[in-house]
């Protein structure tokens, strides 16, 4: 088995980087091969991997957070390479979502062990015109918050999202937003929409509590026109997925949507997709994983 071991030094505030020779011990006994890709930037990151595919790659491990993991999404799927994802960075959702221990040595090990027994399986992954995401596209207050979270340098981790969430508060206003799926349309002012491949976004939050990346299907969870006591009344719930009870929010499941009606930005593992409106298609069994 040829592999390569892409790491992001930054992520996790610099914890990818001194992980990365402790990570690359675990995997050599269990591949044939394995190239450890070092890259500060997109373009280098890309350039890297795809210079290992031309050599016959088999498996790309991602090292760091669920922007790392991002670019390995965008990579793998176009390829038909397996994915591999070691946790290090802040939020790490993807790695949640799959069951992946959230302790690096410990993920790499059970990594590890999956490659012995040759256990792989395919998940779903959407889509938007050339862009693939795994976990949670949103827009609206949540895009924002995000927007804003990305900017902070303190607090470290999760916590960055909870001080990002009471910043917008004062600012955000509910816009009119036009959703339409294959079944059904709807027109209301919203708060913010999400939608789901995966649970979990903003490090840990069930925002789409009931999404499953296996059943075809994007979960998506609506909030209506909500004042700021709703939203502080709702956000302590999000972390369990509690939320979804609130008779501001909707949840209903699609494999087409289109988002329009606002300009809105949108965001997708914590990544810019630019503005509304927008189209998004769930791509079943697009990427395989192992573990």
């Amino acid at each position: 088995m040829h592999a390569a071991l892409a790491v992001h030094p930054a992520s996790g505030n610099g914890a990818a980087g001194r992980l990365m020779e402790s990570v690359a011990a675990r995997l050599r006994p269990v591949v044939d091969r394995l190239d450890v890709l070092v890259a500060d930037t997109v373009e280098e990151s890309r350039a890297l991997m795809t210079g290992s595919r031309g050599a016959g790659l088999d498996l790309l491990v991602v090292l760091g957070g669920d922007g790392a993991a991002h670019e390995g999404i965008q990579f793998c799927a176009e390829s038909g390479v397996a994915l591999g994802v070691v946790p290090a960075g802040t939020g790490n959702d993807f790695a949640r979502a799959l069951g992946i221990p959230g302790e690096p040595h410990a993920a790499v090990d059970a990594l590890a062990r999956a490659l012995a027994a040759g256990k792989r399986r395919r998940i779903d992954l959407g889509r938007v015109g050339d862009e693939w995401f795994g976990t949670v596209l949103c827009c609206g207050f949540d895009a924002l918050v995000t927007e804003r979270a990305n900017r902070l340098r303190w607090p470290p981790g999760p916590r960055r999202y909870d001080v990002a969430i009471f910043a917008e508060l004062a600012a955000f206003r509910p816009r009119p937003v036009l959703l339409r799926t294959e079944v059904e349309t709807l027109e209301l002012d919203a708060t913010m929409i999400a939608v789901g491949n995966t649970p979990f976004y903003g490090g840990g939050m069930r925002i789409c509590p009931g999404a499953d990346p296996e059943d075809g299907l994007f979960d998506v969870t609506v909030v209506g026109n909500a004042t700021r006591r709703d939203l502080l009344r709702m956000l302590p719930g999000v972390r369990s997925g509690q939320h979804v009870t609130h008779p501001m929010v909707r949840t209903l499941k699609a494999s087409e949507i289109h988002l329009d009606g606002s300009d809105l930005p949108v965001y997708a593992d914590g990544e810019p997709l630019g503005r509304l409106p927008i189209d998004i298609t769930c791509v079943p069994g697009a990427l395989t994983v192992v573990g």
